[in-house]
């Protein structure tokens, strides 16, 4: 899934997430989604019902999370983990989980950091800048 729609996107996690209650056999990627979804278990119930969630909508201001928002942003930054970019993400990554004792707490400060490189690349109009990202990354 490189590009996915929102839809498609929906639904790769609500597939997933069957999947995983099913005990079926699950890709790589979708056995690290279902991990990630079974830490967040308010979400639970959203995923676990494709017919009723699939087109709700999140409104921006907050809220009230967005579930899908929120596992593709832990899925991105796990990613970014993975392969080492943007360049200095591990150490910052290592810094907030000892700081917040927890490598999922650490994600979730990440995702402050994530969401404002991205506001700020939509509102300007530009390409996402790595160097938001890891500037904010510093004063978490």
């Amino acid at each position: 899934m490189f590009n996915p729609t929102r839809d498609q996107a929906r639904q790769f996690l609500f597939d997933t997430w069957r999947k995983r209650r099913a005990g079926e056999l699950l890709t790589p990627l979708e056995d690290l989604t279902a991990q990630l979804i079974d830490k967040h278990p308010e979400y639970h119930e959203i995923f676990s019902d494709a017919d009723r969630n699939q087109d709700k909508d999140y409104a921006p201001d907050g809220s009230v999370a967005n579930p899908f928002l929120h596992l593709m942003m832990h899925l991105t930054i796990e990613e970014q983990i993975s392969i080492g970019q943007p360049h200095g993400i591990r150490e910052q990554f290592a810094r907030l989980t000892q700081k917040h004792e927890s490598e999922h707490e650490a994600q979730h400060a990440m995702m402050d950091c994530l969401g404002e490189m991205i506001w700020q690349a939509q509102r300007n109009k530009t390409a996402a800048d790595p160097a938001v990202y890891i500037s904010c990354l510093d004063k978490q």
